[in-house]
């Protein structure tokens, strides 16, 4: 019999465990003589030796069996409760997966840190173990020459309407889209399912497959996670991009506000692609901000359009020359710069600061005036137009002198505009700077013109 496996030593009754070893000491007691021993005495006194040598033998078989039975059961379980005790005394707890820490398993009274529930339902995860996991996964990517990439969805990579939204003038697009069931080709879908029909800007899989080569990619959209997801299939219909790293409005720490505090990379490697510079108060630094794409007639009225959409034109945006295809190659210069660059160790650097140095050359060794552009009494300098103007490496004034380059004006009929005409000047209006400002390239002035009006 094995005292390991057949002891009734994990048995609630003590009597059993007592009978147990009352057997076991009776047989080893009965063979614990040599045959023929009893022979050999001659005298009763000798029967107190014998007494005794028998009683040290059953103490001796008694240590036995405790220590074979107990030793590799109660005991080994013992040391087992007390080093697991041990590790949740000193577990620090890194996060938990409802109230209980996914290190050690005991369960938290109080909740903290950042819930993570688009990577596992119910984590959350401390700051320490964040900070640990993003230090860990930044080396990862660095050695691969990759950094982060964090993509909005609409007006950015899509547009989507409701069905009920749609025009006269945009039945027919119903008879054009795809289903939802084969996501693999065509750049149109009907989601019948919700109700809506979504159109994927023009070169969005060619950018994302590029992209995909010098970037962890992320979708960060302020829609719901069941929009999020239908999105990511027509976008990434194999999982090839995106993985699990798709993130809605259910996953933001502040309402309304996208933060990177719910992304798995450290700030310092992270860029954004974004059509709403507000969305990301805490990080416009990342942010690379994008020219909305409205191609259904909803899209531009939401946001005060009064023209005929991309839809109703029976037209898009180009591929070749859209904005995904030119800031695709932004983002190659930002990659370029940020691992290419001669000296300190990449994991040192910062991609904000790629984004600034790279920004400042778009509008380098030009002087603008403005004309009636601000309010009046407004303060120039605080304009968003003249901070752009300045990010984007130009210098700004108020005063005309002879190193001034162009006169951004709405009224050909200004002095100032009047002066640029004669000493041949750029005279373009404010959007030249807005589009300069997407397309991070300094676009053609006579695509900008003034419109004329008379002379009071």
């Amino acid at each position: 019999m094995s005292l390991v496996t057949d002891s009734p030593v994990n048995s609630s009754s003590s009597d059993d465990f007592a009978s147990f070893l009352d057997a076991a000491l009776e047989s080893n007691s009965s063979g614990s003589s040599p045959e023929g021993e009893a022979e050999e005495e001659e005298d009763d006194d000798d029967d107190e030796v014998e007494n005794n040598r028998v009683k040290r033998s059953k103490v001796e078989i008694l240590e036995e069996v405790v220590e074979e039975a107990c030793g590799s059961t109660l005991q080994g379980s013992l040391e087992q409760k007390l080093e697991e005790s041990a590790k949740k005394d000193a577990c620090t707890h890194p996060g938990s997966f409802g109230d209980m820490c996914i290190l050690c398993g005991q369960r938290l009274e109080a909740e903290s840190g950042v819930t993570f529930g688009y990577i596992h339902k119910g984590l959350r995860l401390h700051n320490d173990e964040i900070v640990r996991l993003r230090s860990t996964d930044m080396k990862n990517l660095l050695r691969h020459k990759k950094l982060y990439l964090v993509l909005d969805l609409d007006h950015t990579l899509l547009n989507s309407t409701q069905l009920v939204h749609l025009t006269s003038e945009e039945e027919y697009l119903k008879t054009q889209a795809a289903s939802f069931q084969d996501v693999s080709e065509g750049s149109l879908f009907m989601l019948e399912a919700m109700h809506m029909m979504t159109k994927l800007r023009p070169f969005v899989r060619s950018f994302l497959r590029e992209a995909h080569n010098l970037f962890e990619l992320y979708i960060y959209t302020m829609g719901d996670r069941p929009y999020a997801l239908a999105m990511a299939k027509l976008l990434d219909p194999r999982r090839e991009y995106f993985g699990d790293r798709i993130i809605s409005r259910d996953d933001g720490t502040v309402k309304h506000q996208k933060g990177l505090d719910v992304v798995l990379g450290q700030e310092s490697a992270v860029l954004i692609l974004d059509d709403t510079e507000n969305a990301w108060t805490k990080h416009k630094d990342n942010l690379i901000l994008m020219e909305r794409y409205h191609f259904f007639r909803s899209s531009c009225h939401q946001f005060g359009f009064n023209c005929k959409s991309f839809s109703e034109l029976k037209s898009d945006e180009s591929e070749a020359e859209g904005a995904l295809a030119t800031l695709l190659q932004v983002l190659k210069q930002v990659h370029s710069m940020f691992f290419d660059e001669p000296g300190n160790d990449p994991i040192d650097r910062d991609v904000r600061q790629v984004l600034k140095t790279l920004r400042k050359e778009v509008l380098k060794g030009c002087k603008i005036v403005f004309s009636r552009v601000f309010p009046t009494k407004f303060q120039a300098d605080n304009h968003p137009l003249w901070k752009i103007a300045e990010q984007l490496g130009a210098s700004c004034s108020t005063e005309l002198d002879p190193s001034v380059t162009h006169v951004v004006s709405t009224d050909a009929g200004t002095e100032k505009s009047r002066w640029a005409v004669k000493e041949k000047k750029f005279l373009v209006n404010p959007k030249w700077i807005e589009a300069t400002n997407y397309m991070w390239q300094k676009k053609p002035e006579e695509n900008f013109s003034v419109d004329q009006v008379e002379n009071q």
